[in-house]
């Protein structure tokens, strides 16, 4: 079942997290995710919100996220994320196949 990598980020620190994203696809790509989503001008349609960045990967399953996640290419550049912005990361199951699931 897809998988979905939402990330919120406050960046406080352009030039490192600039450092990251240029470092991102090169590691991104040797995955099965896909990058859906990347604003960094997002509209708020309902509550309070003050992040800068909002980002949507895709992945086939969680076992692909968890690989591109917790590979030490990834740790390596998230390094610069992590020491550039506040962020909060959520992974959510997709909704295609819930349903062949619950008969079972």
């Amino acid at each position: 079942m897809s998988v979905y990598a939402i990330a919120q980020l406050w960046i406080h620190d352009a030039a490192r997290y600039g450092r990251y994203v240029e470092r991102f696809m090169d590691v991104f790509k040797k995955y099965k995710g896909r990058v859906l989503a990347a604003d960094s001008s997002p509209v708020v349609f309902e509550g309070p919100w003050d992040g800068n960045r909002i980002v949507v990967l895709s992945f086939p399953d969680e076992a692909s996220f968890r690989d591109w996640a917790e590979s030490a290419e990834y740790q390596a550049i998230a390094e610069d994320r992590k020491a550039a912005a506040r962020s909060v990361i959520v992974m959510v199951q997709g909704i295609a196949g819930r349903e062949d699931q619950a008969k079972k």
